[in-house]
C-alpha cells in the first residue's frame, strides 16, 4: 500500500478556503497555466442569465403551426410570440431550431391580453384554473403575476434581443458523438428566446469568448470548476461556470478570432486556444483525451 502511494501521489498545498480538487503533477501544471493568464468570467463586461420560467411551458411553447394559427387569426399576435430554442437545440458552435415558439407575456412587459385576442383564446383553452398563480392544487405556483403572464417577471427581456452566447443548463457528453462537447451557440442577428433549461451571456467580446467556449481546453476545464452530477453529465450552475478563467484578448488576439469566425474549424481553433498557455506536447495529449478517459472510466 505505502509502495502505491509513493507512486502515485501527488503534492498540493492548500492556501485558501476556497474549494479545492485534488489533482496529478500534469492535471495542475495544466490547470496553473490556465489560471496564471485566465480571468474568471464573473471578472468580464459580460452578463450571465437564464431563460424564461413560465411555470407552465404545454401554454406558452407552440410549434410553427399554431403560431401561424394565431396570427392569422390576429396578426398582433406575432408582436408576442419569440423563436425558442432548447437546451437539446444548442450544438458546438451551432444550433438546430426546431421550430417552437414562446408566448412572451412577461409581467414586466405590462401587457393587456385583451389586445390579443387570439392568444388569450389559446392561453384560456388551458383553464384559468391552471394558469392561475395562486399556489393553489393544480395551479402554478404562487407570485402576483396575472394568470395570463409567464412565472417569471423576466425584467432582462431587452437582452434577449442581443448578440449572446446560448448554453445548456445540463451538459453532457455523449458517447454517439464525443465532438459535440462542450456545447456553445451564438445568435448574431435571430433574436431567440429560450426556456429555463437555458443560460445565455451577453457583454463584450462575445464572439472572442464564444470561440474559447466551444474549444476542447474548455470542456477539460469543466471537470474543475464545473459541478458534476456523473462522470460524464455537467450541472452549468452561473456560481462555478463563472469561475472559468478565460484570457483577456488583446489587439492580436480580437483579429485571430475574428480570422477563425469566418470558417469553423476545431482544430484551427484548438491551437489558437492552445497558444495563449504554451502547453508541452504530452499537456496537449491529456487535454484532447480526457472526453475518451472519462467514458472509459464511467464504463469500466
Amino acid at each position: 500500500m505505502s509502495d502505491y502511494f509513493r507512486q502515485n501521489g501527488a503534492n498540493t498545498t492548500f492556501l485558501s478556503t476556497e474549494s479545492w480538487v485534488i489533482l496529478c503533477d500534469i492535471e495542475q501544471a495544466i490547470k496553473t497555466k490556465i489560471e496564471a493568464i485566465g480571468t474568471p468570467l464573473k471578472d468580464w463586461n459580460i452578463s450571465i442569465n437564464y431563460g424564461v420560467k413560465t411555470g407552465y411551458n404545454e401554454a406558452f411553447i407552440i410549434d410553427g403551426k399554431k403560431k401561424e394559427e394565431l396570427i392569422l387569426e390576429d396578426p398582433k399576435s406575432a408582436e408576442i410570440i419569440r423563436p425558442l430554442l432548447r437546451g437539446r437545440d444548442i450544438k458546438r458552435y451551432s444550433y438546430e431550431f426546431a421550430d417552437l415558439h414562446i408566448i412572451t407575456t412577461f409581467p414586466s412587459l405590462k401587457i393587456n391580453i385583451d389586445d390579443y385576442p387570439a392568444v388569450k383564446q389559446h392561453l384560456m383553452s388551458f383553464g384559468y384554473d391552471r394558469l392561475k398563480q395562486t399556489g393553489d392544487r393544480g395551479a402554478r405556483k404562487k407570485t402576483n403575476n396575472q394568470w395570463f403572464e409567464t412565472q417569471d417577471s423576466i425584467n432582462y427581456w431587452e437582452d434577449f434581443y442581443k448578440q449572446k452566447i446560448i448554453y445548456p443548463g445540463i451538459m453532457r457528453i455523449a458517447k454517439s458523438n464525443l465532438l459535440n462537447f462542450p456545447r456553445f451557440a451564438y445568435d448574431e442577428s435571430e433574436n431567440f428566446f429560450f426556456g429555463n433549461d437555458c443560460y445565455f451571456i451577453i457583454g463584450e467580446h462575445i464572439e472572442y469568448i464564444w470561440l474559447i467556449l466551444n474549444s476542447t481546453l474548455l470542456g477539460y476545464l469543466f471537470r474543475y470548476y464545473i459541478y458534476s452530477f456523473d462522470e460524464t453529465g455537467f450541472k452549468m450552475f452561473t456560481d462555478y461556470f463563472q469561475n472559468i478563467p478565460i484570457p483577456k484578448p488583446n489587439h492580436t488576439t480580437l483579429n485571430q478570432a475574428n480570422d477563425l469566425l469566418h470558417e469553423i474549424n476545431m482544430e484551427k481553433i484548438d491551437k489558437w486556444v492552445y497558444s495563449f498557455y504554451n502547453f508541452s506536447e504530452e499537456e496537449v495529449y491529456e487535454i484532447e483525451n480526457f472526453v475518451q478517459k472519462l467514458i472509459y472510466e464511467e464504463e469500466s
